[in-house]
Formats: C-alpha cells, sequence, structure tokens
C-alpha cells in the first residue's frame, strides 16, 4: 500500500501537467489544428468566390451549409463505425476524405462543384473530428477536463490560423486555400498514420440509434439545442461577416478573423476553467450567450461601420471561447452515455444550426437589409438562453463540477 501511494504521488506531478502528454495525443491533436482550419479557411475569400464565380451570397454561403449539414449527419455514424474498425482507421479514412475533397474543392470551376465537394469534406470532417475527441480524452494524461483544454486549444488554434492562412493563399488565388489545407491535413495523415499507437478497439460496438437514444436524457437534449440556437449566432459571424467587411480585402479579413481565433483560443484555455470555478457553469454560460447577443446586436446597428464591425468580431471570440469549452465539458457528464455517443448526439443536434444560418444570412442581406442576418443571430442565440434556462435542473450535477 505505501509503496503504490508513493507511485502515484511521483506520477502526480506528471498528471497534473496539462502539456505533459504522449505522443499519440500531440498528433491527434496537430491533426485537430489543421482540420479546425477548414472551418474558417474560406471566411476571407468567400468575397472573391462570390464576385470571380458569378455568385450570390446566398449560393456563396451554401459552402458552409453542404459541411455543416454534412457533417452533423454524419456524426451518427461514427460511433458506429469507430466501435467496427478502431479509432485509428476511423481517423485515417477521415483525414484522407479531406484531403480529397479539399484538393477537388481547389479545382473546381463553379460555386456549385465546390458546395459539393464541401459535403464531403463534411463527411470527414465528421468521422474525424468526433473519434478525435474521443481518442484525446481516452488516452491523455491527467482529467477529462484537461484532455477538453487541450482539445479546445487545438479548435482555438485552428480556427484562428484559418482565416489567416486563407487571406495569406487566398491573395493569389481563391483557390490556393484549399490546395494549402489539403497539403497539410496530407501531413497530419502522416503523423496520425505514425504516432498513434496502443489506442484499443472498444469493447462494446455501438448502435446506429445509440445517438438517438442519447437524446432522451434532457440534460444532454437541453445543451444540444442550446448548441443549435447558438450557432445560429455563431455561424452567421462567421460566414456572414466578410461580405460587410469586404472593403478591407482578403489581407483584412484574415487579420480580424485571425485575431478573433486568437482570443477565442486563450479564453477557452485559460479564462474558461476560472470562471467556471468561480460562478458555476450555468451562471457564465449564461454570461457569455448573453455578451454574445449584445455583440450580435452591435453589429447589426453598426453594419456600415468598418472599424466598429472589426472589433465586434475580435472581441466575440473571448465570449465564444469560454462558451465552447464549457458547453463541451457540460456535454462529457450530461448523460450516462459514452463520451463518442453523447458527442455524435450534441453534434447531431448543433450542425443542424450552423447549416441553416449561413445560407439563411446570405437570403436576408441579399432580400432584406445588410443587418438583419446580425438580427436573426442575436435572436438565435437568445433563444438559446432561454433553451438553457428551461433545461437548468436537468444540467445541476454538472453546473458545480469543478474545472481543471
Amino acid at each position: 500500500m505505501a509503496s503504490q501511494t508513493q507511485d502515484e504521488l511521483a506520477q502526480k506531478p506528471a498528471r497534473s501537467n496539462i502539456l505533459n502528454q504522449p505522443a499519440p495525443v500531440f498528433a491527434v491533436a496537430f491533426a485537430c489544428i489543421i482540420a479546425f482550419m477548414g472551418l474558417g479557411l474560406v471566411d476571407p475569400i468567400l468575397p472573391a468566390i462570390s464576385a470571380q464565380l458569378h455568385a450570390s451570397k446566398a449560393q456563396t454561403e451554401l459552402l458552409f451549409t453542404s459541411y455543416n449539414l454534412v457533417t452533423g449527419v454524419a456524426m451518427l455514424i461514427t460511433g458506429f463505425i469507430s466501435t467496427r474498425i478502431g479509432p485509428k482507421w476511423t481517423l485515417l479514412i477521415g483525414l484522407f476524405i479531406i484531403v480529397c475533397f479539399s484538393f477537388l474543392a481547389g479545382h473546381s470551376s463553379s460555386v456549385g462543384q465546390i458546395v459539393g465537394f464541401r459535403a464531403g469534406w463534411g463527411l470527414g470532417n465528421a468521422l474525424f473530428i468526433a473519434t478525435a475527441l474521443s481518442v484525446i480524452v481516452g488516452v491523455a494524461r491527467g482529467t477529462t477536463a484537461n484532455a477538453i483544454i487541450l482539445y479546445e486549444a487545438a479548435l482555438g488554434l485552428g480556427i484562428s490560423v484559418g482565416p489567416l492562412l486563407g487571406g495569406t493563399l487566398g491573395a493569389h488565388s481563391w483557390r490556393d486555400p484549399f490546395y494549402g489545407v489539403a497539403t497539410l491535413m496530407a501531413i497530419g495523415f502522416i503523423c496520425v498514420l505514425l504516432f498513434l499507437r496502443g489506442v484499443p478497439r472498444p469493447a462494446q460496438r455501438s448502435s446506429i440509434v445509440a445517438p438517438f437514444k442519447a437524446l432522451k436524457y434532457k440534460g444532454l437534449l437541453t445543451l444540444a439545442l442550446t448548441a443549435l440556437f447558438y450557432n445560429f449566432g455563431f455561424f452567421t459571424l462567421l460566414a456572414y461577416t466578410p461580405y460587410p467587411l469586404k472593403s478591407i480585402g482578403i489581407h483584412g479579413l484574415g487579420y480580424v478573423f485571425f485575431g478573433w481565433g486568437v482570443l477565442l483560443a486563450i479564453t477557452s484555455v485559460f479564462v474558461a476553467p476560472r470562471l467556471q470555478n468561480r460562478f458555476g457553469l450555468l451562471p457564465t454560460m449564461y454570461t457569455m450567450l448573453a455578451l454574445i447577443t449584445i455583440t450580435l446586436l452591435v453589429m447589426a446597428f453598426a453594419v456600415h461601420s468598418v472599424v466598429t464591425l472589426s472589433i465586434c468580431v475580435i472581441v466575440v471570440g473571448a465570449f465564444l471561447g469560454v462558451n465552447n469549452t464549457l458547453v463541451t465539458t457540460a456535454v462529457m457528464g450530461a448523460a450516462p452515455v459514452e463520451r463518442p455517443t453523447a458527442s455524435a448526439a450534441y453534434s447531431f443536434v448543433r450542425f443542424v444550426g450552423g447549416g441553416i444560418a449561413p445560407w439563411l444570412a446570405g437570403k436576408l442581406s441579399d432580400t432584406i437589409s445588410a443587418a438583419m442576418p446580425f438580427y436573426i443571430g442575436a435572436l438565435g442565440v437568445f433563444i438559446g438562453i432561454i433553451c438553457l434556462f428551461i433545461g437548468r435542473k436537468a444540467l445541476a450535477h454538472v453546473n458545480h463540477a469543478k474545472a481543471h
């Protein structure tokens, strides 16, 4: 007993260090960074694609719609696949699909082709992202919260670098960012292939209906619905804002969204756990969602002010970073089901909002006014607050859980 205690004490410092992780964790985290680059990569080049391929805003926004909808639906089969072929092969297949379809998107000659290839990209994205989170949580040293912070850090870094890469490469041609992602994802594929070892295949095979059954738990359903409406604000900001900001050019858009992503990454890792420990999960989420709503309203009122819009985009990254980490942490403990199943069920619902919002924003801008998408985005986030408040009792067990 004494020797066991000494061994545990000797291992404690290593486990408490969030960066002291085995090579497989960093291999998957690196691939996550590149995968999440694809989310914001097209931001700076949206106006260029629209102009050069003679497409309306609503048509161009379908690049996000097809990507998000296919990602959400494909989340339902990720557990079914990964429990049969294993996490490593699921990750590799997802990465391979992304490499292929991102290259094909860069080789497209019409918006319709890009939209279709982005849909295929979304399939690979679903296989990779859902499995990557469960692998990082399962392999990482330390607590589940530490593993989630690593995942959110990769997400934030990828989202921040994506627009910067898109702006840099897109200054030459709108095709180059797609080729850039294909190259980087190929590197991620090699890293996972070489370094991800010793991850066992799950003992039990997941049913294809497991995510639907998981949604019967009110806590998980509450978080999923909250995220669905929250994504109306998130993807309105991400997919539509480049249009009222197009006068600053591709490089300018890349820098603005880079600042947004940097704040998102910093707050998701360093600020979110502290706020959760001090105020509790739900009060912090209420506050962040309210601040996001207010920011979107300011953007609606000042839609013709480039300076105001740029500042709002960067500042709101801080609120988004905190909220993303808290909701991901809550999902992992919201229902008595396997973590990949909970993640798949939650992601399926939330990506519906991410699929509808970009297309709707483009349509509202074309038919009503440039400010209307921001008003609808703000309304969506406000409805998310209502959903969270209605289901608060089902989340009591995670509300006071300590972050790390």
